[in-house]
């Protein structure tokens, strides 16, 4: 796992995979948590943020079922993707809504905070009614990590 804005940032030539929107619905069990990652795994193939955004649909697809009407006998939850240009993902989870069922506070991070964590933005829209839609943008390359100066003077 990588926070947003660190660590390696390869060049605009490193990925040369197509933009588009990517979709897919899957039953709304904890055994498609596992699907949905394969399907961004699948679909990013090697993209710079492949790691991060993986990470993030098994959050917010886990939240899906555990959370939200989608967990009940026949729901559902859906995927989407898109490519933009190769430098920024757009993910979204859509729940079929209802009540959230929350869990007890703690000091754990859960499923929206690490997502917070990983993405360059990070949002919930919708509600009980019409479903919830938890997305996420990653840019790529993320922008330049601020220097800090040193706390000495170098030695040379």
């Amino acid at each position: 796992m990588r926070p947003a804005g660190t660590g390696h940032r390869p060049t605009a030539a490193a990925w040369a995979g197509p933009p588009g929107s990517y979709e897919r619905v899957f039953p709304g069990r904890p055994d498609q948590i596992r699907q949905a990652r394969v399907f961004v795994t699948g679909t990013l193939h090697g993209h710079p943020v492949t790691e991060n955004a993986v990470l993030a649909v098994s959050e917010l697809a886990s939240n899906s079922v555990a959370h939200s009407a989608s967990g009940r006998p026949g729901g559902e939850f859906t995927v989407h993707l898109d490519v933009l240009t190769g430098d920024t993902i757009w993910l979204e989870v859509a729940d079929d809504g209802g009540p959230w069922r929350l869990a007890r506070c703690d000091d754990h991070l859960h499923g929206l905070q690490i997502v917070r964590m990983l993405a360059s933005d990070a949002g919930v829209t919708g509600g009980p009614d019409e479903g919830w839609v938890a997305w996420a943008r990653f840019d790529w390359p993320a922008a330049p990590a601020a220097t800090i100066p040193p706390t000495r003077p170098a030695p040379w």
